[in-house]
């Protein structure tokens, strides 16, 4: 690579090299490079977003309802459908975009450069990692930008994620809690819940669902109570919000935001919510097409794969759906399975275009073993034509829904070419 501006691709091929490095826990490398930088996050107002599905939602959600409340508002999502450059959300007047993938070449050239300088002072062999990397330059985008309120959705966990990086006083958010990354946050829901809210300091305010359980209720309420925050227990709405994104799950999500948002900058006016309840949520239970009609979703563990299957049993009014799905290697397939069974009348199954994608044959062996019978399964490893053959099972009049993971969802709602492939 050379000194002059980067391209898109040479960005995104200097992020993809970083991969090769995997993934380091602890936030020596990002607080030393954000210093490097400047310290771009430092001036933020911050909504905090942890969890372990909705995350995502809740984020885009709760910046919308900032923006139109009329404040300069951005935020950082993860992970990208298509491309690097759509984590960062940005202000367009009173509506936000995606940063365009020159816009965030050139923050990760910057990035690059301070990374440079960090790695000199590192023992020999230590990197910035991607994540690290690609967070930092979210938070330049967002200076650049003048954003001055921002929703901030954690990578993975909490305790020694990038984004915990911000000082007290700011809202943070707990969307769900679910088995999901056991590898790296444990294997039970109060191991996970623990490190989700690691992120809680002396006069955060946590906004968290009512629905969890008594044990992680309590367990909350003591972790926010060792960390001198406070806690704010949220319910979906008595009467459903005109939401444009699919799906009753969005309405405790929706719910979050609202409550997410007035903690942080005060009561939470009618033409926001309204204006905000056109947000859409790419990749979370996307229409695509209406003949037959088709929808791509991003559940990949059983409690995602379960809210979806409410959300099925709903459209297809009892009828159930043609289903296409892919998973990751390290996902429950049978749990997820065995969460959507009720509305499978038939099965593709496919692999992501991701190296720890679970083989679509596996995965055919695991739904045989959940009660489909090998009449309803189609095996289609190539994600397009999978789809393809889903929506020709299904009929013009029939209904496709198509879920596994945010990867698959992605490999599908790009040009052909067109998506960066990542492992992480």
């Amino acid at each position: 690579m050379t000194d002059a501006a980067w391209s898109p691709a040479e960005a995104t091929s200097f992020l993809i090299e970083r991969e090769l490095f995997g993934m380091r826990f602890e936030l020596g490398r990002i607080k030393a490079l954000l210093s490097e930088l400047g310290e771009p996050h430092k001036a933020l107002n911050v909504i905090h977003v942890v969890g372990t599905n909705g995350k995502t939602s809740v984020t885009t959600f709760a910046t919308s309802l900032m923006a139109n409340l009329g404040h300069k508002a951005g935020g950082y999502i993860s992970p990208h459908l298509t491309g690097f450059h759509e984590r960062v959300l940005l202000p367009d007047g009173s509506r936000l975009r995606t940063s365009t993938p020159e816009e965030f070449a050139g923050a990760v050239q910057r990035v690059a450069s301070a990374a440079k300088a960090v790695e000199a002072e590192m023992p020999a062999g230590e990197v910035v990692t991607q994540f690290e990397l690609v967070t930092a330059a979210a938070l330049l985008l967002l200076r650049d930008f003048g954003v001055t309120h921002a929703a901030i959705e954690a990578g993975l966990g909490g305790r020694w994620d990038a984004t915990n990086i911000f000082d007290s006083q700011k809202v943070a958010v707990l969307s769900s809690i679910g088995l999901d990354h056991v590898k790296w946050l444990g294997t039970d829901e109060l191991s996970i819940l623990k490190e989700k809210l690691a992120v809680l300091g002396s006069g955060d305010c946590l906004v968290a669902p009512r629905g969890l359980s008594m044990a992680l209720i309590e367990a909350a309420e003591a972790i926010a109570a060792d960390a001198g925050a406070t806690v704010l227990w949220t319910d979906p709405p008595k009467v459903a919000w005109p939401l444009s994104a699919r799906g009753g799950f969005q309405q405790g999500n929706f719910a979050l935001a609202v409550a997410a948002v007035t903690q942080l900058v005060g009561e939470v006016d009618e033409g926001a919510i309204e204006a905000s309840c056109e947000c859409l949520i790419a990749g979370r239970l996307q229409q695509i097409d209406r003949s037959p009609t088709t929808f791509v979703d991003s559940a990949h563990n059983p409690q995602g794969a379960a809210a979806l299957a409410a959300a099925v049993a709903l459209i297809a009014d009892g009828s159930g759906a043609t289903f296409v799905v892919g998973l990751l290697e390290d996902k429950d397939a049978a749990a997820f399975v065995a969460a959507i069974l009720p509305q499978v009348n038939s099965l593709v199954v496919t692999q992501p275009l991701n190296p720890r994608a679970l083989d679509a044959e596996r995965l055919a062996e695991v739904a045989v073993a959940a009660g489909l019978s090998p009449e309803q399964i189609t095996v289609v490893p190539f994600p397009t034509e999978a789809l393809n053959r889903g929506r020709t099972l299904a009929g013009p009049s029939g209904l496709v829904v198509a879920a596994g993971s945010v990867h698959l969802a992605g490999d599908l709602l790009s040009a052909p070419g067109e998506r960066v492939v990542t492992s992480l």
